[in-house]
């Protein structure tokens, strides 16, 4: 597979995003920074230590005295006051210095939290991502949005702070559990869904490769996810307006996880599957979309192997209404929906009656 290249214009915090097969071992083909005299830090969960002792090594043989590695637990609820905690105390008794680099090795939840470290540790220091799941590699790690989650809602501690350089190494989806592939694939039919008809069509017709990890597919599905993500970024680096379009799905989906409290029940690329139907599915009852797209699109996500409703999840409408009323996009008291015209025509709104979106999660969730 040839490493391709997509760039993240935006100044001097420019970066560039390689996408290929069993490229960590290459780590310095790639980095914009030279780390033979700085001290390295690489954050991993248990899942993908192997891909950071990889990069160790490979890190090692350019300085051998500088590379530690910090293994934390797998799963949502690792985005947390307590590890953000840990990761800057690790960092500060290990002396980190303003020239040090983080690395990032692993999925998204290790990209928000150990981005939003570095961010934040020293008043920021330079951090690689290395993401090694489909859905860190087309969307966490691309865009420079750090975090972590509250009791209140996902992600509403956090940063805007830019990778110097995002490594997408496609040999790492081969050790995925299917369920997370295809909790990644939401988010690359997400972008066809937004403004990419044609894309949405490839994937009605190649989603099975994708997914199979066909060297193709699965290189172009990357590649056209980031340079979709890349041109919103670029014109809106830190959501004030466009960049709100790559959350077609999350403001019903973020509310979703909330209830299912983290805890594996409903991954994240799930709750997006979930919301970006019922995004759809609200904007036919407003009128907006024709019922055909609607269709459409739950069909492919059904046949794909995606969840379409939350009836597994314990929760109620106050509840779920209660968080999306504090999402980050909310403002004058009013929630902000992405819903659509059409496949590849979406839009930012306010103007949704609160009563239309009580029906609508009273039809997707089970009775309590």
């Amino acid at each position: 597979m040839e490493t391709k290249i997509v760039t993240i214009d935006l100044g001097d915090r420019s970066y560039e995003i390689y996408i290929g097969k069993n490229i960590i071992p290459r780590i310095d083909d790639f980095l914009p920074i030279s780390v033979g005299q700085k001290k390295t830090f690489l954050v991993a969960d248990v899942n993908t230590k192997q891909y950071a002792e990889v990069l160790q090594d490979s890190l090692k043989e350019l300085n051998p005295d500088t590379c530690e590695i910090r293994t934390l637990p797998a799963g949502e609820a690792t985005k947390s006051y307590e590890h953000l905690q840990q990761l800057h105390s690790w960092m500060l008794s290990s002396h980190i210095h303003r020239d040090s680099v983080v690395f990032a090795v692993g999925g998204g939840v290790i990209g928000d939290l150990a981005g939003f470290a570095a961010s934040t540790v020293m008043r920021g220091v330079p951090y690689v991502q290395i993401p090694t799941t489909l859905l860190s590699q087309v969307d966490s790690s691309v865009g420079g949005k750090t975090g972590i989650n509250t009791t209140q809602g996902k992600n509403l501690v956090g940063s805007f702070y830019q990778p110097i350089v995002v490594v997408a190494d496609v040999l790492t989806l081969e050790t995925l559990p299917k369920r997370e592939l295809l909790a990644g694939y939401a988010e690359v039919v997400k972008y066809g869904l937004i403004d990419d008809y044609q894309f949405f069509e490839w994937l009605e017709e190649n989603g099975e490769d994708v997914i199979n990890l066909d060297p193709f597919a699965i290189g172009y599905a990357i590649e056209v996810s980031c340079k979709a993500k890349a041109a919103i970024v670029e014109a809106d680096e830190r959501e004030g307006g466009k960049r709100a379009l790559l959350n077609l799905g999350h403001t019903f989906g973020h509310a979703l996880e909330a209830a299912a409290q983290y805890d594996g029940t409903l991954l994240h690329g799930e709750a997006v599957s979930i919301g970006m139907v019922m995004a759809f599915d609200l904007s036919v009852r407003m009128g907006l979309c024709d019922k055909d797209d609607f269709d459409r699109v739950k069909k492919h996500l059904e046949k794909i192997g995606l969840p379409t409703d939350a009836k597994h999840i314990k929760t109620d409408v106050d509840y779920l209404m209660t968080v999306m009323r504090g999402d980050k996009k909310a403002s004058g008291g009013k929630m902000t929906f992405i819903l659509t015209k059409a496949i590849g025509d979406a839009f930012i709104t306010q103007d949704v009656d609160e009563s239309d979106v009580r029906k609508l999660l009273t039809d997707y969730i089970a009775a309590t």
